[in-house]
């Protein structure tokens, strides 16, 4: 099996195509609070941040890849590397999986193939996340793939007129 594919899904590479679908979950205000988003995003700077996807993690300190479900022959999320720091051997992920196509199992299994390409392949040390606390079904699909609450950073993030906990959950290698 390729290091990024099992028999039900494969991550990958961001394509031209993909522009419209990201340009509808960017700009999907119910999902701008675990994204940290402020604005909409226009398909134009989603079109130029295709194109310089073909840099690596190492300059380009991130990575997107979709999450391509064969059954569904369909793309249905995707997963993310942010903050990569070489020198401290860490990088975050995060992953956004269609609403039409949750609870099918495939955000744990991308972040598994993501685990093993991040561990095995990028030779990171520890995988880390930040999840509120009004998210169980965040936090159990990365409990369960052996991530753990490492603290709680208090009334963190705003979410109209209310404040939300924040967990930061950590997977050493």
């Amino acid at each position: 099996m390729p290091l990024l594919e099992n028999k039900n899904i494969k991550l990958r590479a961001l394509e031209p195509h993909d522009a419209d679908l990201l340009y509808k979950w960017e700009n999907d205000t119910a999902i701008w609070q675990v994204s940290n988003t402020l604005a909409p995003i226009s398909k134009y700077v989603l079109q130029k941040y295709i194109e310089n996807a073909q840099l690596d993690i190492y300059q380009q300190k991130q990575a997107r890849f979709m999450i391509y479900a064969f059954a569904e022959k369909n793309t249905v999320g995707c997963i993310d590397l942010f903050d990569f720091d070489p020198f401290h051997s860490r990088v975050g992920v995060g992953i956004l999986v269609h609403n039409n196509y949750r609870n099918h199992g495939f955000a744990s299994e991308a972040l598994s193939l993501l685990k093993e390409y991040c561990f095995n392949y990028l030779n990171i040390n520890q995988l880390y996340c930040n999840i509120t606390r009004d998210n169980p079904a965040s936090l159990k699909l990365f409990q369960k793939q052996g991530f753990t609450i490492s603290g709680t950073k208090k009334q963190w993030i705003r979410a109209n007129k209310i404040w939300l906990d924040e967990y930061f959950l950590q997977l050493i290698r």
